[in-house]
């Protein structure tokens, strides 16, 4: 088999790598229907996160069990499948209690962007779809895995509420997907902070009512403008960059709420100011298993079409034009197919 690996910065490769197999009675084998680039590749791919040594790369996935592990009990062979990012067991007390991306036997996928996928915990990890979806739907069910899952988080996060007024910073894909599902929580005001045209186009296909241009202070004066001078119920942070997270927080009204599910580089927070803000935070790893259940069935039922954040689709073995095209903003999301 073939996987993906990332060298050094610029440095992907598509190479021989080991066939994923049955370790643990808790796994299951999966062989991709379909996988695609994250933005947060995009971090280590730059040399903005160092990795040591040649490493594997992908973690957003959906496809067909081909074997499981003598413990499975809720997925078998020939079934559809999705996973979350973040391995997890669904009965650890975290999980329990609805974070399920900080499981307590947590593993982190990170070879998905390859045809076969070892993925462990299966029972706790995985979610079938009742029987074999469409080729038409496969993009947008693979969202779920990850960007829509984080989209979903950065909203309920923020706590967004039907009627709210509600910002958006960034326009990836996780920031498209905000919007999206900002809309879906009822927001009545969505306001997209986006300098690209074809993403200020999807974003309000997506549900975005305002478009902002501007960022950093200007951004900042330009939302309180929108807002008649008070800021929005509630921001999400889809980025990670400290003038990402100061733009979220200084767009929120006094008592709103700010999530963030951008991976942070170099984010600090000046405690002084945070305190007069009174707006709540609340961020991290998005739970994606929580909400796989909602979200498969949305896209299912042709209630939603996350997959329109795929603008490139690619072989599999093409994986380094995805890479460039990504981080060139040729492209907002590749997919890869094998």
């Amino acid at each position: 088999m073939r996987g993906t690996v990332l060298y050094g910065p610029g440095d992907i490769r598509f190479e021989e790598s080991e066939t994923p197999k049955i370790i643990e009675a808790t796994d299951a084998v999966i062989r991709m229907a379909a996988t695609c680039v994250c933005g947060s590749d995009l971090w280590p791919y730059r040399g903005l996160q160092p990795i040591k040594g040649p490493t594997p790369m992908g973690h957003e996935y959906c496809g067909f069990v081909e074997e499981v592990g003598s413990a499975v009990k809720s997925v078998k062979p020939g079934q559809f499948v999705i996973g979350s990012f973040a391995t997890s067991d669904n009965t650890c007390p975290h999980c329990q209690y609805g974070y399920q991306s900080s499981c307590m036997r947590r593993e982190f996928i990170t070879r998905a962007q390859a045809p076969v996928l070892r993925v462990p915990l299966a029972d706790g990890t995985l979610v079938r779809t009742p029987g074999v979806p469409s080729e038409a739907l496969v993009p947008s069910l693979l969202t779920t895995s990850d960007v829509l899952g984080t989209g979903w988080f950065a909203a309920d996060g923020a706590n967004v509420k039907p009627g709210s007024t509600v910002v958006v910073v960034g326009d990836g894909a996780v920031g498209l997907l905000a919007v999206l599902s900002a809309k879906q929580m009822g927001a009545e005001r969505i306001i997209a902070m986006s300098r690209h045209e074809s993403r200020q186009k999807l974003a309000r296909e997506f549900g975005a009512t305002d478009i902002v241009n501007e960022r950093g202070d200007e951004g900042i004066a330009r939302v309180k403008d929108l807002t008649k001078g008070i800021g929005a119920d509630s921001v999400l942070e889809c980025v990670g960059t400290q003038e990402s997270m100061m733009q979220a927080i200084r767009c929120a009204r006094p008592g709103g709420f700010v999530s963030y599910v951008g991976v942070p580089h170099r984010v600090e927070l000046d405690g002084t100011e945070l305190f007069f803000t009174h707006v709540h935070l609340h961020g991290g790893p998005a739970p994606v298993r929580r909400y796989l259940p909602q979200l498969i069935h949305l896209v299912l039922n042709d209630k939603i079409n996350p997959g329109k954040v795929f603008d490139l689709t690619l072989r599999l073995d093409q994986v380094a034009e995805g890479y460039r095209a990504m981080d060139e903003r040729r492209a907002i999301k590749a997919l890869l197919r094998p």
